[in-house]
């Protein structure tokens, strides 16, 4: 399969291509890591191409769950490495130059690392159950491969727009190349083996070519070591598939197994034991300068010792895989009676795990390092009886067989085999020590030891020799050796050394140095507060040069062997809690930036609907329209949270100086996540448009059911890789940022960065992400953010906004909710229809009198077209189609997805709010009625007294509700049959008969609620009237086709109009009416404002009160500077509809004013301060002061003088005018 491939199912972002503009491998080694992203998304992609033809044609058997077993497997093994070396090589080089950047890339690590987990689940779940259940479950396997796959290609796509442009940018080609061999270094050579062909295949000729030539620069300079590299590169044996058994990989070689029983001494596996001598020798010398240092409390040698252990436990790590994949499969072999579980206990890699954690202790409380000491040394004692007990098991069983059984040459297959399971960087150091124990002749008979059969020509082979001969000749001294191996594993130790030389009174230690992501780094000798969380790092292997031909990082195994106990980087871990969602509302009072996670709350909640949703559609095409409408509800609300943050609370975050780039990636993953919502809107306008077809054209429905299901599956599988991604997301901006806020900004700016986020939205988004948010917290979380925006709004006039849109719905006023003694919102998500119709609705089911709604009686069709009727089933009515189909969706929403509570609470809030914009016909009730329902009420045994009080008091408002649009036709009607001053048209052009007055276009006019005349806007009104008219009170207008008075609304309500649009624009807050200009409403002003609206060409300062251009984002901040007069013409500035010019001193004018003024004023009328730059000015008084002769009886006269700009005083010399101010040089001065 070409690279350049990629299968065009699911959600799958788009292939990045290798940077272009000359950049290439040779000069930029680094990019060695692009080719194996191009790998993996070759690889992800043809995985998903073979399980999507399985699924189609059913043929999803045993050997194809082998296959993608074996190829996850290995995608998983090396994607580890992979990440490893990312954390532990690669970003540690690159956060000692570029802070910031690479912490959230970890984070994603273990995330994605998390996904592998999941297809072998699937897998596992496939291999257990029926053939009846397969396809099924295959589909889920389909799904979570999409999902791995969408996740990994988001991740690759964010590291290729901004890490390897830095990595490029700050390192040298040969630092680069340093970098990716330390990489190949530390990852097995098994691995390696496979990997590199594999990544070959995939790649185009030219593309092959410069790999090699790179591969060159990136190896060190000698030869064996560059044809070992080459050959692996060369390789064309196929890594998935072929041999399973050791045997039948010996057998590729020609070797044979118990066919040659050697009658020779010497057995090639006999240099095992001297190996596992040196084991126990190596031991037992450190448990010995242990009890030495114990004794003396001379702490010097501690880090050497440590550093030693580390070692050789990783060198035990990778020789217990050894057994566990070689040998000990190819014993149960040769050893038919034997029990597989039997040898489980030698050598047991989780047995190492017990040192492991004690080299890396971690406690949160220092310990003296005496007692750290004394618990090493009882822990390693352990450990060295425990290894040699084993060892001794494995000689004394398992090799006596392995020497019976194989020929010389399968001897030397099988040690050759078994140190390929090590990284080449480590399989230099373990020769190297290994023959500095060799004795004189066990070192001779070492070196005569000649590789025979298929190995003679190995290069790998050839190179391991050539090692060991060059170690025991003395041509690797053993000083260089450990000189290597402390630069290797001294991170696990740099605390250690560094309480060691700070401290010779040896006070307190913590044992574990910040390990995870840091086996190659160590903390800076100073961490702040503030970069506790992310500190700065710097790497141990610093000479990143070309003589470091073998460099090994021990962290990367560790990283892999062990992530149980590298759960979280440290720098993390060192939060807890950081995960978890705020769960007292009071925190908000403390961190206003939590109410972030309020927002993640209910992202969350309506991505898990869709992906409920959207596995019914296939069945269901009826859930096709909430889908529709849920769908672009959440990429509405989610564009407004993710704009808020790139715009206002991730530039605020960095401009902080400690914290640049930390919210880069962020900012790439709202982008790339943007246009993941486009491609799914694309498949749902597809099905819509299929399923409009099909409904228009009955024969073509038989031949579009499979492609619409097709659609529908491929719209769950993207569901579910978004929900992956942004979750990730979420949860990673929750445990790396939300931190930060709290800990570097006071609760007074964080609300201000509130408020700057609030007051980029305008009015109708508010009034669709108040009820959204609403529906999806608890009581006591939406009295904590209804608290707070109240906070960050104090000084607008946002309260009066709410409470004259909400008109009693979803929330009370904010004082009634701050004089709450319970802490929790009362609940008015009962809607006044609804409580009438529940405690009327027995009544009306036994005389025809009841209630009845589209025909259906005892049924409430809401503002979607659902349906409730009292068994609470909903039926959803597409206006298309001629059938109904039911509509569980709701009630499974709260059953399915855990922390979503049923419709009852959540919907209820949703349609409350919808209620309020649409006309309902209530049921007009009786004083009978009234009383027969409050007493059903007070039977309820299931209310408690505040639900009775509560209900009892919306069924007395229901029927005063219910008298309004009587008495408003009522009065309409009078009204018109009365002649009313003003009724007749008025137009704007009478040549074109454009309707209107000369301040606006519009269709109607408006009926004046103070003196009951007609008028086509206020200001005619102001200008004829002696008072003022209050536009908000306006309840009637008058059609200027029809002449017809009605309810002021946006249309017409005449049938002969057929809906005429009184204007383009229409508040049904403020009354008001345009037909010409683009006007939004501000809900901090309370006012309708010229322009596009807020987050477009304006935004509300919370403090000053105003809307400001964007272009002002920086300016004086006064509070409440715009609710004063204009001091030029002492109009009200707040609602004035002129130009205001902002001064610099802070305070406003009228533009017009302030030409006026500035003709001959040049000083602030309020403050005194100059109102520009005066320097010409003030030089032109110098100058003219200079030439004027002052009178001898003031000559050397002084005055003492304040300037109105410095506010500072001084002397000045005398004049009856113009006084220089000292400090400033400003003339705006005056006597004091």
């Amino acid at each position: 399969m070409s690279g350049d491939e990629v299968s065009s199912c699911g959600g799958v972002m788009e292939v990045v291509e290798l940077p272009k503009n000359g950049v290439g491998l040779a000069d930029n080694p680094i990019l060695v890591l692009v080719y194996f992203h191009k790998a993996l998304r070759a690889e992800f992609a043809e995985l998903r191409r073979i399980a999507v033809e399985a699924l189609e044609s059913g043929r999803h058997g045993g050997e194809l769950l082998v296959l993608l077993r074996k190829r996850f497997e290995f995608l998983k093994l090396f994607y580890k490495y992979h990440s490893a070396a990312e954390d532990e090589v690669i970003f540690l080089a690159l956060d000692e130059l570029v802070k910031n950047v690479v912490s959230t890339y970890s984070l994603e690590h273990k995330s994605i690392d998390d996904l592998f987990d999941s297809v072998f689940n699937c897998l596992d779940v496939l291999d257990k159950e029926g053939k009846d259940n397969h396809h099924k479950t295959f589909q889920g396997l389909l799904f979570c491969i999409g999902t791995i796959q969408t996740t990994i290609y988001q991740h690759m796509l964010k590291e290729e727009e901004q890490v390897f442009p830095l990595l490029m940018q700050q390192f040298s080609s040969s630092e680069q190349a340093s970098l990716i061999w330390q990489f190949m270094c530390s990852v097995p050579v098994t691995l390696l083996e496979d990997f590199l062909p594999w990544m070959i295949s995939v790649l185009s000729a030219d593309e092959q070519l410069e790999v090699s030539r790179s591969m060159k620069e990136i190896v060190p300079e000698e030869k064996l070591l560059q044809e070992v590299v080459i050959s692996w590169i060369d390789n064309k044996v196929p890594v998935f598939g072929g041999c399973t058994s050791i045997r039948e990989q010996a057998a590729q070689f020609h070797i044979g197994l118990g066919t040659n029983h050697e009658t020779s001494k010497h057995h090639s596996f006999d240099g095992i034991r001297l190996w596992h001598d040196a084991i126990r020798k190596d031991l037992q010398e450190v448990l010995v300068e242990l009890y030495q240092i114990r004794i003396s409390s001379t702490f010097s040698d501690l880090p050497a010792l440590v550093v030693q252990l580390n070692f050789i436990a990783d060198t035990l790590i990778f020789y217990s895989k050894a057994l566990s994949n070689i040998i000990y499969p190819l014993w149960n072999e040769l050893a038919k009676d034997f029990y597989s579980a039997r040898y489980a206990q030698y050598l047991d890699e989780r047995k190492i795990e017990g040192l492991q954690r004690l080299l890396y202790y971690k406690s949160e409380k220092t310990i003296p390092l005496r007692r750290y000491v004394e618990k090493l040394y009882e822990e390693l004692g352990s450990f060295a009886s425990w290894i040699n007990e084993n060892l001794k098991l494995i000689e004394a069983e398992v090799f006596p067989l392995i020497r019976m059984n194989c020929s010389h040459d399968m001897q030397q297959w099988l040690l050759y085999t078994c140190l390929k399971m090590m990284p080449l960087g480590l399989i230099k150091c373990v020769i190297t020590w290994f023959s500095a124990h060799l004795s004189g002749n066990e070192a001779k008979s070492a070196l005569k030891e000649n590789l025979k059969g298929p190995l003679a020509n190995n290069p790998l082979a050839s190179l391991l020799c050539h090692w060991l001969r060059r170690s025991y000749s003395g041509k690797s001294s053993t000083e260089k050796f450990k000189e290597d191996l402390r630069e290797m594993f001294n991170s696990r130790c740099l605390l250690l050394s560094k309480q060691i030389e700070e401290d010779s009174g040896l006070s307190h230690f913590t044992p574990d140095d910040k390990h995870h992501n840091t086996s190659s780094c160590r903390k800076p000798d100073k961490i702040t507060d503030s970069e506790n969380k992310f500190p700065t790092y710097t790497c141990s292997s610093t000479k990143r040069n070309r003589n470091h031909d073998t460099s090994y990082t021990s962290g990367m195994n560790f990283h892999v062997s062990f992530p149980q106990i590298l759960n979280i980087p440290s720098y993390l871990s060192q939060n807890p809690g950081v995960c978890s969602l705020v769960t007292s509302f009071t925190i908000l009072d403390t961190n206003p930036m939590d109410h972030i996670i309020y927002f993640h709350k209910a992202l969350k909640k309506d991505l898990e609907y869709l992906i409920l949703v959207s596995a019914k559609l296939a069945e269901n095409v009826g859930f096709l329209m909430d889908f529709h409408r849920c769908f672009h509800l959440l990429q509405f609300f989610y564009q407004i949270h993710s704009d808020s943050e790139d715009n206002i609370a991730f530039p605020a975050l960095e401009a902080k100086g400690n914290f640049q780039n930390i919210s880069h990636s962020y900012s790439i993953d709202h982008k790339l996540e943007g246009e993941q919502f486009i491609k799914i809107s694309n498949i749902l306008d597809e099905i819509s448009k299929l399923h409009t077809y099909s409904n228009a054209d009955a024969d073509a429905l038989g031949h579009q059911e499979p492609k619409y299901g097709q659609l529908c599956v491929k719209l769950h599988d993207m569901c579910i890789s978004m929900h992956k991604v942004l979750c990730d997301h979420i949860d990673h901006e929750e445990i790396e940022l939300l931190p930060l806020y709290r800990e570097n900004f006071s609760a007074e700016e964080q609300l201000k960065i509130t408020g700057n986020m609030l007051g980029r939205m305008r009015a109708e988004s508010l009034k669709e992400i108040i009820p959204w948010l609403v529906a999806s917290l608890t009581y006591e979380e939406q009295h904590a953010m209804m608290s707070l925006w109240r906070k960050a709004t104090k000084n607008t006039k946002f309260d009066e906004w709410l409470r004259e849109w909400w008109e009693g719905g979803l929330i009370t006023p904010m004082e009634k909710i701050e004089e709450k003694q319970t802490n929790t919102l009362p609940s008015y998500t009962v809607d006044a229809v609804e409580v009438v119709l529940k405690y009327l609705v027995e009544e009306g089911a036994h005389d025809n009198g009841g209630i009845s709604q589209n025909g259906n009686s005892g049924c409430i069709s809401d503002p979607y077209g659902v349906s409730t009727e009292p068994d609470k089933e909903y039926k959803l009515k597409e206006d298309h189609c001629h059938d109904t189909y039911k509509l569980e969706a709701d009630e499974e929403r709260g059953k399915e997805i855990p922390g979503i509570s049923d419709l009852n609470e959540t919907g209820k809030l949703v349609q409350a709010s919808r209620y309020m914009q649409e006309e309902r016909d209530l049921p007009i009730l009786s004083q009978e009625q009234l009383v027969a329902a409050i007493r059903r009420v007070h039977k309820d045994s299931k209310l408690d007294l505040e639900s009775k009080s509560r209900i009892i008091q919306s069924l007395h408002t229901s029927r005063s509700i219910t008298t309004q649009p009587k008495v408003n036709s009522e009065i309409t009607k009078s009204r018109n049959e009365e002649n009313i001053s003003g009724q007749s048209a008025s137009y704007r052009d009478p040549l074109k008969l454009t309707f209107g007055c000369k301040h606006y276009k519009r269709n109607c006019k408006l009926v004046s609620a103070c003196c009951n005349k007609l008028y086509t806007c206020r200001v005619c009104h102001d200008d004829v009237a002696d008072h003022t008219m209050d536009r908000k009170a306006t309840a009637q207008m008058m059609c200027m086709r029809c002449l017809i008075i009605q309810p002021v609304g946006a249309t017409c309500s005449t049938p002969s109009c057929q809906k005429l649009s009184m204007a383009r624009y229409y508040c049904s807050i403020c009354k008001f009416f345009d037909d010409e200009r683009e006007i939004y409403h501000c809900p901090y002003c309370n006012l309708c404002r010229l322009g596009k609206g807020l987050g477009i060409d304006y935004f509300h300062c919370m403090n000053c009160n105003a809307c400001m251009s964007r272009s002002l984002s920086v300016h004086i901040c006064r509070e409440k500077c715009f609710e004063d007069f204009c001091p030029i013409c002492h109009e009200f500035i707040f609602s004035s509809s002129l130009p205001i010019k902002a001064l610099q001193c802070g305070h406003l004018m009228h533009s017009a004013c302030f030409q006026a003024y500035t003709c001959s004023y040049y000083t602030c009328p309020i403050c005194s301060k100059s109102l520009g730059d005066m320097q010409v000015y003030f030089g032109m008084l110098d100058a003219l002061l200079a030439e004027e002769k002052v009178p001898s009886e003031h000559a050397g006269r002084t005055q003492v003088i304040l300037c109105n700009d410095c506010e500072k005083r001084g002397d000045s010399p005398f004049h009856w005018l113009y006084h220089k101010c000292p400090h400033c040089g400003s003339f705006n001065t005056r006597v004091v």
